[in-house]
């Protein structure tokens, strides 16, 4: 992967669909994003997301925008 790609952001988007009974056709309806940018930044492929997403996202999902989006990173080499 090149190395602008890397990053140590995980989005839990699938998580929080799983635990609030909805789909991303449900998500995408309520917060006027559509499915594909929905899936994109489900599969942690999204590069960036405008604070007035995650704001409709939080609101749509009832949660903190730290229940969405963890920083995780690499593990040192040893």
């Amino acid at each position: 992967m090149p190395e602008e790609e890397l990053h140590a952001i995980q989005i839990h988007l699938d998580r929080l669909l799983a635990e609030r009974g909805i789909t991303l056709t449900e998500l995408s309806a309520q917060v006027g994003i559509t499915v594909v940018n929905l899936s994109v930044l489900k599969n942690g492929r999204a590069k960036a997301i405008r604070f007035s997403t995650l704001s409709r996202i939080c609101e749509a999902l009832r949660c903190q925008p730290g229940d969405l989006i963890t920083y995780k990173p690499a593990e040192p080499p040893r």
